[in-house]
């Protein structure tokens, strides 16, 4: 499981040095190859090559005929690429999905369970800071939330 947010930096070669505690994590379990894709543009999603391959089994169970699985596989190929990591503990962050998200500069790399996810760190900040200054979720949020996981 991949946790909590490591402010980081991409170099102008737009190589992203994974942060020491995820690095960890990687080399236990993942190993160095990943995709790394979007699905809005808005934020670089660092799947282990196994994460991702979980989900092109799921795509499988899909008609390729269908608008869905089409759609997904379109925006995820238009941003996506494969990466390994060198000896460095760095990845290459593709190009158009650098562009378009701004991960350039300074970042945030939260954990997301079985991805990391790569944004602006000034963009992110802005998107997240309530007028009353701080990162909060809100009791609409905590209660969305507890209805979502409530589910069964």
């Amino acid at each position: 499981m991949f946790r909590g947010n490591h402010p980081t930096r991409v170099d102008e070669k737009g190589r992203l040095k994974l942060p020491a505690e995820f690095k960890r994590r990687v080399d236990e379990v993942y190993g160095p190859l990943f995709y790394i894709t979007s699905m809005d543009g808005k934020r670089a999603q660092i799947y282990p090559l196994k994460e991702w391959e979980e989900i092109e089994e799921s795509l499988k169970k899909m008609s390729p005929m269908d608008p869905v699985r089409r759609k997904f596989q379109d925006v995820t190929n238009f941003y996506g690429q494969m990466a390994e990591m060198d000896a460095q503990g760095r990845l290459l962050i593709p190009q158009k999905l650098r562009e378009m998200a701004k991960v350039t500069g300074d970042v945030e790399v939260l954990g997301s369970q079985t991805l990391l996810e790569v944004v602006n760190s000034e963009v992110f900040t802005s998107m997240m800071t309530k007028a009353t200054g701080a990162v909060e979720l809100t009791d609409e949020d905590l209660s969305a939330f507890a209805g979502k996981t409530n589910e069964t």
